[in-house]
């Protein structure tokens, strides 16, 4: 967990913010017919986002705009709901799936009650309150701050979802960079924690594994 200094303040105003949020929140999100037809909206959106930001969000759009939805969605379930190493969940990267996490999981859902808000993921989705969308949606309807603490005391498990995405060749991979890139440049306590999760991966129940090493696949969902 990492404390939040002066150094790590917000670059961007919080209106920018607030839309590059939500723009990489409906991006992340599972592909539906309504993304596909939101699609210009959200290039008249990018327009005012700095370069590091919007480059990668336009490349991403343009993929989406030349793939047909179906196929779009079959690649999306095979990314994220099918092998731990891409889980959108940000705690899993630092306690994967050991009680610990469960703490973890409590302290989002009281971060959003402590800005009016709750937590419910609904009966059919049933995700989890530190689900990178979640935390991105947050922060650009209700609170920033809030959303900033926890994607800053996140942050390795949050490099580590990018690195996994890049090795993959996945074109999320430009959305969770454009996320990366509104939060401060690694440093310092940060950069040794990306590097213990490399190292080591998250903790599991399969002693002696390394989870980084071999990809697992799960058969059924994304991790508890």
């Amino acid at each position: 967990m990492f404390k939040v200094s002066r150094r790590h303040q917000p670059a961007l105003p919080e209106t920018r913010l607030r839309t590059a949020w939500q723009v990489c929140a409906t991006l992340l999100d599972y592909p539906t017919a309504d993304l596909l037809e939101s699609l210009d909206g959200i290039e008249r959106a990018l327009a005012d986002l700095p370069a590091e930001l919007g480059t990668p969000l336009a490349r991403f759009v343009a993929h989406l705009r030349s793939e047909d939805l179906r196929s779009v969605q079959e690649d999306y379930v095979a990314t994220f709901d099918h092998t731990r190493r891409c889980a959108l969940y940000l705690t899993y990267f630092s306690y994967g799936d050991t009680r610990r996490r469960g703490v973890a999981l409590v302290q989002f859902k009281q971060a959003y009650r402590r800005a009016g808000v709750e937590f419910d993921p609904g009966e059919e989705s049933g995700e989890l309150p530190d689900h990178l969308c979640a935390v991105l949606q947050f922060g650009a309807c209700v609170d920033v701050a809030g959303a900033w603490r926890l994607l800053l005391d996140h942050r390795a498990g949050l490099e580590m979802l990018r690195m996994a995405l890049s090795d993959a060749g996945s074109p999320w991979h430009d959305v969770v960079v454009a996320v990366c890139a509104t939060l401060p440049e690694l440093q310092g306590e940060e950069l040794d924690a990306v590097r213990r999760l490399v190292e080591q991966g998250p903790p599991a129940e399969e002693v002696g594994l390394e989870p980084y090493l071999i990809d697992p696949q799960i058969p059924v969902g994304p991790p508890a």
